[in-house]
């Protein structure tokens, strides 16, 4: 596990890890999903539609397409999820594929948030991680992801929300804790490069005032120490054996039986 993620919560790769056929792929994958075409005659699990003026969020695109089933079991991601996270086996079992127009404004901001309030069917935090992989170029006009480092130590505090628009209102609302500061770090990435970070860690970004979209796929994943919570029927929990939809990064199904 690398000193980064054991302080921060997160780790940052900014230069490419992938391939650029791979990543070139992935991205002409991408335009077609987002306009309803879907390689694979399966559809994503969720598709708003796409509007140039607010944030595309469309869950499991991997299951659409080839290329970006590709894109996210990529042995260089798997690798470096190992050495990041320390972990012995890895597994996606969720993904987001996220488009943020220029021209979104506040529409197109994350709220600030803990990935484990939305992941309430594993029976604990550790060992819970998203790979935000990048697509397009995401510097600092793009609306990158912002990380709040150490909060991953501050517990569970339930407080945020994915898809609050006023970061200055939730900031209010969150608790933090006593003694701790609350300060942003951007995940500037170059296309191909990635980010990783601890389901507790608060995070979420602000508008695009670029030209261009920011374009990434969020791939959500569990290591070998975290099991469903028994009899918990929720979609994600009851496919882990498929593996269109929960690919093992690395180590063997046998890890998370």
């Amino acid at each position: 596990m690398t000193d980064a993620y054991i302080r921060d919560g997160f780790h940052i790769h900014a230069a490419a890890v992938i391939p650029q056929d791979v990543l070139a792929a992935a991205q002409a994958a991408m335009v077609a999903v987002r306009d309803g075409s879907f390689a694979t005659g399966q559809p994503p699990s969720s598709h708003p539609g796409y509007d140039p003026a607010t944030l595309c969020k469309i869950n499991d695109a991997h299951l659409a397409d080839h290329d970006l089933h590709a894109l996210i079991c990529h042995p260089a991601l798997g690798a470096l999820a190992a050495q990041i996270t320390g972990a012995r086996a890895a597994q996606v079992w969720a993904s987001q594929l996220l488009i943020k127009p220029p021209a979104s404004a506040q529409r197109g901001n994350v709220g600030w948030h803990q990935d484990r309030q939305y992941w309430r069917y594993w029976q604990q935090p550790e060992g819970l991680f998203t790979m935000w992989i990048a697509l397009s170029d995401v510097k600092a006009a793009s609306g990158p992801m912002l990380f709040v480092p150490g909060s991953h130590r501050w517990g569970f505090l339930d407080a945020g929300d994915f898809f609050g628009k006023d970061h200055a209102a939730q900031r209010r609302q969150i608790p933090v804790p006593h003694g701790q500061t609350w300060a942003q770090v951007p995940a500037l990435l170059a296309p191909g490069g990635v980010s990783f970070h601890h389901c507790l860690t608060y995070h979420g970004s602000g508008p695009n005032a670029s030209g261009v979209a920011r374009c990434s796929i969020a791939v959500h994943c569990r290591t070998e120490q975290v099991r469903p919570i028994a009899g918990n029927d929720n979609y994600y929990v009851s496919h882990l054996q498929d593996p269109a939809l929960s690919p093992v990064l690395f180590g063997s199904d046998a890890d998370f039986d």
